[in-house]
């Protein structure tokens, strides 16, 4: 049987769609399609019922799948323990938004590299375009926002992050003692906003999280990293909402202080996901391991 077949199978029923597969593997929808049916008529027997969106697997192609993918994830492990070798190490290529990334796993995973790991990173602001790179095998780990869906990946609950509304002193001193507190999003919707998009994800999701309502303000500062909102916001150029992680120091120094104290603070879950079957691989096991054990003190 052609390897090359039970690889598009393979895929297809992690991805659940012959579309996502397709792009996956870099082929096109008509080759993949092509494939499952030629691998089909080689059993003679079908693999994936079609669905309005997406496929599911047959009772055989359940089997099929649980008992080919472990081999083919052991053949290309033996493709890259090969290539590790002639280099000495064992390479881990970890995707994640750039801040919690850069400042908490990657100096979480460092003791790894005095035991042969080298680590390779990838920064992605949005969980998709991560997700999508995990899945295509271009990363061995990736953290996101957001919870995969399907069979293809595999996520686990990293640790929760606490959103902080964040401004200058100088801000907090003009809105007043209790202005907040008796008017809230209404006087807080006058102030100049830092951003990491126009959308406004974190102050919106503050908002609906605070507030039950929408912010009715537009971003004065946009960037898309988090550690240049906590400088801006610093400097004095508006309001920012941020992870405690990241300003717990300009919090404690006063460079910015807190302008609200919400009994239930608002949180976001972050997940550290791999590819189904590769946690069998000991470099990316020991690696997740790690991630998470760390994870028990952010």
């Amino acid at each position: 049987m052609d390897l090359s077949l039970l690889r598009t199978f393979v895929m297809v029923h992690r991805a659940g769609s012959f579309t996502r597969a397709a792009a996956l593997l870099g082929l096109s929808q008509p080759a993949v399609t092509s494939q499952i049916r030629t691998l089909e008529r080689q059993l003679g027997r079908p693999l994936f019922l079609r669905r309005a969106r997406g496929v599911t697997p047959t009772t055989i192609g359940d089997e099929l799948a649980h008992r080919a993918a472990p081999h083919l994830d052991a053949l290309i492990e033996i493709a890259e323990t090969e290539l590790d070798e002639e280099s000495g190490v064992r390479s881990l290529h970890l995707a994640g938004p750039p801040e919690f990334t850069s400042m908490r796993a990657l100096p979480a995973l460092t003791p790894l590299v005095g035991q042969g790991l080298a680590l390779r990173s990838s920064f992605f602001a949005g969980a998709e375009e991560a997700l999508e790179g995990l899945a295509a095998g271009h990363h061995d780990l990736a953290i996101a926002t957001a919870r995969p869906r399907g069979g293809l990946l595999t996520a686990t609950p990293l640790c929760d992050e606490e959103h902080v509304l964040v401004a200058a002193p100088r801000w907090a001193a003009r809105l007043g003692p209790g202005a907040l507190r008796h008017k809230g999003a209404v006087v807080l919707d006058q102030l100049p906003v830092v951003e990491v998009h126009e959308s406004l994800p974190l102050v919106s999701r503050y908002w609906a999280a605070v507030f039950e309502s929408p912010p009715a303000v537009a971003g004065a500062v946009i960037m898309p990293d988090l550690r240049a909102v906590l400088e801006c916001a610093a400097a004095g150029a508006g309001l920012a909402v941020l992870p405690r992680y990241l300003c717990e120091r300009a919090l404690e120094r006063g460079g910015v202080v807190a302008l609200l104290d919400p009994p239930v603070p608002p949180l976001r879950t972050y997940f550290l996901v791999a590819r189904t079957g590769t946690l069998a691989l000991p470099h990316i096991a020991r690696a997740h391991e790690w991630l998470l054990r760390a994870a028990a003190d952010w």
